[in-house]
């Protein structure tokens, strides 16, 4: 019924972005050719899900039948605003001429080709970006550095870098050598510790067997830690049993373990230089609403002392507002991913930082400071429903701790 439902609305913004069309040209074949693409589109789509050999895996085309259609939805619902404003005018003209004018009957004017022409140049904006994100967008990889300066750092433990990733969600790539280059770039930080900090796959264990061996050559002197991911448990999907769902997860356990990975299970661990040490300490995912809630953060820290200096790797950073600012340990940093930033929005540094996903989460990316603790989101190494990225890039963090009598942000 809900294909029924979002065909028809699918359709009637189709028809009427097509008046767009037909106000600038009669010529049968262009209309004809923007018809026939919008079906295909949405046919591609519906036969995408309806049809597929196993409805768990989010497959690289099923993305892309999403992302079409989403760009040309786009496209319509922009003319469509245009176009409706332009027919709330003439409407009015109509009236007020048949009232008050010279007109005998009711007339409504013909619309305006320079309506259409500005309809048509502002809606490509959008449908041209989408399709960038797409194809090249996703692939941007950008490296961001911060600095973060503590009071009570360890000194042996000043300058010490970290490199963070988050959201890799393989189950929706497509390029191996453009993930290899992230890979490679993620390398080429040269951190003393590389921390994933979840949803490795989209919903099944099996997504991330093709990219196994790449992402297992990522190294770090003190090793490469990870935590899991709203995505990694499979909660999206429909399994015949619940011991075939605990076995999914069992595998991408796993794997991480084959891969070098340290995962941390509301568990802590200790980083030693000199005779002094840091605290990571890892819980699983805990997010605000209706997701998972499996993080234990006192379970997690039970090993760490309350003069321990503290990294949290926690997925969601929803838990550092409603749970880690509260709790009597003092975290100092706090490192997170999830959001994605929309994967949509515009950044311009120093400028401008804006994305719909501030609207449904207060620390969405970058870092932020409160109560003098520190958290960063980072905004994703791969995407997820929509195949692409526009103006929020895929993301390396690289953060370096720095001893010093005043906290702040270089």
């Amino acid at each position: 019924m809900r294909w029924i439902v979002f065909s028809f609305v699918y359709l009637m913004l189709t028809f009427y972005g097509l008046q767009a069309i037909r106000t600038l040209t009669k010529n049968f074949w262009v209309n004809a050719i923007f018809i026939a693409v919008a079906l295909l589109v949405v046919i591609n789509l519906i036969a995408q899900f309806l049809w597929s050999s196993d409805g768990r895996v989010l497959s690289p085309s099923k993305s892309y039948a999403f992302g079409f259609l989403l760009s040309f939805m786009l496209l319509n619902i922009v003319l469509v605003i245009f176009l409706l404003g332009e027919d709330m005018v003439r409407l009015f003209e109509g009236t007020y001429s048949r009232f008050f004018g010279q007109r005998q009957s009711f007339h409504i004017p013909s619309r305006r080709k320079f309506v259409s022409t500005v309809a048509l140049g502002v809606a490509a904006v959008p449908f041209a970006s989408l399709l960038y994100g797409m194809y090249q967008g996703k692939y941007n990889f950008r490296v961001l550095k911060h600095t973060l300066q503590f009071d009570d750092l360890p000194d042996a433990f000043d300058g010490y870098r970290i490199t963070q990733i988050s959201d890799i969600h393989s189950g929706s790539f497509d390029n191996y050598e453009k993930i290899a280059y992230g890979v490679n770039l993620i390398n080429e930080q040269g951190s003393d510790a590389i921390m994933f900090t979840g949803d490795m796959v989209n919903n099944v264990a099996s997504e991330m067997l093709p990219w196994k061996e790449l992402f297992g050559q990522l190294r770090a002197k003190d090793g490469v830690f990870s935590v899991l991911g709203n995505h990694d448990y499979g909660d999206y999907i429909d399994w015949n049993c619940a011991a075939e769902k605990e076995q999914n997860l069992n595998d991408l356990k796993q794997i991480q373990k084959e891969m070098g990975y340290d995962l941390l299970l509301n568990e802590s661990r200790f980083i030693e230089r000199e005779g002094q040490r840091i605290a990571l300490v890892g819980v699983e995912n805990w997010g605000k609403g209706g997701f998972k809630k499996a993080g234990d953060l006192n379970m997690a820290s039970k090993n760490v002392r309350p003069d321990d200096f503290k990294i949290l790797m926690s997925h969601d950073p929803s838990h550092w507002d409603e749970v880690v600012l509260k709790d009597d340990n003092h975290y100092h940093l706090t490192l997170s991913g999830h959001t994605h930033g929309m994967q949509f929005g515009v950044e311009i540094p120093g400028w401008v930082k804006w994305s719909p996903i501030k609207w449904r989460y207060r620390h969405w990316a970058g870092v932020y400071k409160e109560l003098g603790r520190y958290i960063n989101v980072n905004r994703g190494f791969g995407y997820l429903g929509y195949p692409g990225r526009v103006g929020i890039w895929p993301e390396i963090t690289v953060i370096e701790l720095k001893k010093h009598s005043k906290s702040g942000v270089a």
